[in-house]
């Protein structure tokens, strides 16, 4: 489908999945009102205006999420909004100000503002598999994580878990807002999201696997991802808003597997990059869980391997000088 006269607006829109977000759109010729926190911070803003496209149909806006009615110019005569700004750090000394007030607050804030847009047909939302998968069931083999599944902010709260508390409340407050006020809404919940970053800075993502490739330091416990290649995540939130059906929750995990087979992967690609102890010694054989991929195939999703994945992230560190082998 073109874009062609349908105005979108992206929120957080120099982040990782959504400066992709803001490529894949402008180069099907939607015209994009892209939120950003400061207009005068070309590191937030170069890439975004250096895309095809740009100069004629992205007009970039300054919006805080702890500011109501901060959004209220960005998404004025839109047709979808897609909500991608929320913060992302796994640990913090303060993580209810850090990170559970910006995302329930701002998720709040911004659909207050699509409320008062009658043109607006759908908003979108960037949430995570964080808001799936903390329910207390053991994720084992034979185990299937689809859309049904919800995490409890309890056992989140109970267990320190900030990043996925802040997702799971404002999913839950975002979903009571659009029932009370008639807004069509659809939750995209992608993995650990890898692949070549379009953004000059590090995100918390791809510093994380900058860190893992160098010294095999797991990011999560026992060493289990769920990745998800970011141009997929970035053509699911399209496929949302672009396919009259869609609606509900999508997980989105191209791939679920331990730590030692996206390691393999990388050393066959590049030698230079040696296995860490934990990868030589015996493993298990097959996924640590399974992600049901269904709702995500009724986009159109056909998730991107994760060797391509990676190597594009890799080939995007050396361009940018994260990574020198």
């Amino acid at each position: 489908m073109s874009g062609r006269g349908k105005v979108v607006c992206v929120t957080g829109a120099s982040g990782f999945t959504a400066s992709w977000l803001v490529k894949l759109l402008l180069e099907r010729h939607y015209t994009v009102n892209a939120t950003v926190r400061s207009l005068n911070d070309p590191r937030k803003t170069q890439h975004l205006l250096a895309l095809d496209g740009a100069k004629e149909r992205l007009h970039l806006f300054e919006a805080n999420l702890l500011e109501e009615g901060s959004f209220d110019p960005a998404v004025n005569g839109c047709n979808c909004v897609f909500h991608t700004a929320s913060p992302v750090c796994f640990s913090s000394p303060n993580p209810q100000a850090d990170l559970v007030e910006p995302a329930v607050k701002g998720t709040l804030n911004v659909l207050q503002s699509c409320a008062k847009v009658p043109s607006i047909k759908r908003v979108v939302i960037t949430s995570s598999t964080a808001s799936v998968v903390v329910t207390g069931k053991p994720l084992t083999p034979d185990v299937v994580i689809d859309e049904t599944w919800f995490s409890s902010p309890v056992l989140c709260e109970e267990q320190k878990l900030y990043y996925p508390l802040s997702k799971t409340l404002a999913e839950q407050a975002a979903l009571k807002f659009a029932e009370e006020h008639g807004i069509d809404l659809v939750t995209l919940h992608p993995g650990f999201v890898l692949g070549p970053l379009l953004q000059p800075d590090l995100n918390v993502s791809s510093e994380r696997m900058l860190n893992f490739i160098k010294t095999g330091q797991e990011i999560f416990p026992e060493g289990t991802y769920r990745f998800v290649d970011v141009r997929d995540v970035a053509y699911a939130h399209i496929q949302a808003f672009e396919i009259p059906s869609a609606c509900g929750r999508y997980c989105l995990v191209g791939k679920a597997a331990y730590s030692s087979e996206a390691f393999e992967i990388l050393h066959k690609l590049y030698p230079a990059i040696s296995l860490p102890e934990t990868c030589k010694k015996e493993k298990p054989v097959g996924p640590p869980f399974h992600v049901s991929k269904e709702r995500a195939k009724s986009l159109g999703i056909d998730f991107l391997p994760l060797e391509v994945s990676l190597k594009d992230m890799v080939e995007s560190f050396k361009e940018k000088n994260f990574l020198i082998l």
